[in-house]
């Protein structure tokens, strides 16, 4: 066994971490229930990869117009907040930690979810992508402009939400502002053409994030919130990417160092973008003499790239997505050198336990 940067352990303010590889929040759409209620399914998922130094769930709507694909659960309602208090319980028992990922998908949601009702967005721009509905993936529509009274009650839902983790059993909360919801939709100039206070410059398209900190921290410590960004995020989920958006991305973290984060959660670009204009290549090595606090990278990343964005300083802890889902675990494969299982695509996003809870540990495999 080689001594790896990844399996040494890190504290996040007063959170000590066994190791520094995270379990990315990924969409699983296993809370098939009338109430999107966490279930028992799901608490064997979260326990089985308890050895992540770190959970971060699957995006979770902070209220019913957050909603955007379906069987994704909710923690907006006292059932909810049963349901995940039973994975958090779990999670626990076997030393692991674990964040709620509160989301809120604005545009990139579908009137299936909203009794007809158009979906809500800063300003009336379709994506032009696709929304998982009941009835299988569906065109987006046009959405509805939010007025300046219903930001102040998103904002709110994200404070609520964020109490009801707590309350929920959870460690802490990060804030999902990345890949094409509803904040992302907010930070670029291709999705907000608002001339109020939430448009035009810069400070104004991020006000929202900063509001809902300043709310979150009202209800738990700012040490234990995190944010999650993807500055460079081109051509995906309506996203475009122009000269305005990498500036926006500067403001956001050298502000974000006035809060005292738990962790700022960046993604490397999702595609190819060395040949756009006015993209960051590289997210991690730009942002990371920006950020003083603690800083997770993710996106593609391998045990061997993993440890190397830590060896050499660009990050302090890794999120792995898919490798997580067929290697429930990682930490201990990683430990081990052993080989990791390849997983079915074809389940990511079905209904039961095939494909989500199936996958043995090395242990298992040896056995």
């Amino acid at each position: 066994m080689t001594k790896q940067a990844l399996l040494n352990q890190i504290k996040l303010n007063d959170l000590e971490l066994k190791n520094r590889v995270i379990m990315a929040p990924m969409t699983r759409s296993r809370a098939d229930n009338e109430g999107n209620v966490p279930n028992d399914l799901m608490a064997e998922y979260y326990t089985q990869r308890a050895g992540a130094g770190l959970i971060i769930s699957e995006g979770s709507q902070v209220s019913k117009q957050a909603a955007g694909y379906i069987n994704t659960p909710g923690i907006y309602t006292e059932e909810q907040v049963e349901g995940w208090k039973k994975i958090t319980d779990a999670v626990h028992e076997e030393g692991g930690k674990i964040f709620l990922q509160l989301w809120h998908v604005g545009r990139m949601s579908h009137p299936d979810f909203h009794n007809g009702e158009l979906p809500v967005a800063p300003s009336p721009i379709n994506p032009e992508a696709k929304s998982f509905t009941p009835e299988g993936f569906k065109d987006t529509v046009t959405p509805r402009e939010l007025t300046v009274q219903e930001i102040k009650q998103i904002v709110q839902d994200f404070r609520n939400a964020a109490e009801n983790a707590i309350n929920a059993g959870f460690d802490g909360v990060e804030v999902h502002a990345s890949n094409g919801y509803l904040f992302h939709q907010f930070f670029v100039t291709s999705a907000n053409t608002r001339t109020d206070e939430y448009g035009g410059s810069k400070e104004n398209r991020a006000r929202i994030l900063f509001e809902v900190l300043d709310a979150i921290k009202e209800v738990v410590p700012v040490e234990r919130v995190g944010v999650r960004l993807n500055p460079s995020l081109h051509n995906s989920f309506g996203i475009t990417l122009n000269e305005d958006t990498i500036p926006t991305y500067d403001y956001i973290i050298e502000k974000l160092n006035d809060y005292k984060l738990s962790y700022l959660h960046l993604s490397e670009p999702f595609t190819d973008v060395s040949d756009v204009p006015h993209a960051e290549p590289n997210v991690a090595k730009r942002y990371r003499p920006i950020y003083k606090g603690n800083l997770i990278i993710n996106a593609g990343f391998t045990q061997e790239t993993g440890n190397k964005v830590i060896e050499e300083g660009d990050a302090d802890m890794v999120a792995f997505g898919v490798p997580f889902i067929a290697n429930p675990d990682l930490p201990e494969r990683f430990a081990q050198e052993a080989d990791l299982q390849e997983p079915d695509q074809k389940t990511f996003y079905t209904t039961g336990a095939k494909g989500y809870i199936d996958y043995p540990s090395l242990a298992e495999v040896e056995a």
